[in-house]
This record gives C-alpha cells, structure tokens and sequence, in this order.
C-alpha cells in the first residue's frame, strides 16, 4: 500500500509517496531517511488528487 507523508523543513513543506504495511512505518520510513524533517500528516495516496499536486524539490534538498 503507498501513503502519502507530508512534512516540514526550516518552514518549507513538502511530500512524499512511500510503500509501506500502515501509516506508522510509512512515517518511521522517512523520518529515518531523513531525521531533520517534521512529520506533519500521512494518509493513504489519493492517486488522481495527488497527481495534480506532484512533491516539489524540498526532498531533492535533504540529500
């Protein structure tokens, strides 16, 4: 299943899709990838909503 984890760095927010069994892992996911961001909300991927508001390059900036 894919879910939807939104986040936050240094006030700029972001999200991602990530596979994962629930929300929980879906959010341990990146938070461990990427420890400084702020976890705000994860849901399950609304694949025709979601695609009009594709993740801009705030995770491009982590790495």
């Amino acid at each position: 299943m894919q879910f939807m984890v939104g986040l936050k760095l240094e006030g700029k927010t972001d999200h991602m899709v990530v596979d994962a069994e629930d929300a929980l892992v879906a959010a341990l996911k990146v938070k461990t990838d990427h420890p400084k961001v702020v976890i705000m909300y994860v849901r399950p991927q609304n694949r025709r909503g979601d695609a009009r508001h594709p993740p801009h390059t705030l995770i491009a900036a982590i790495h």
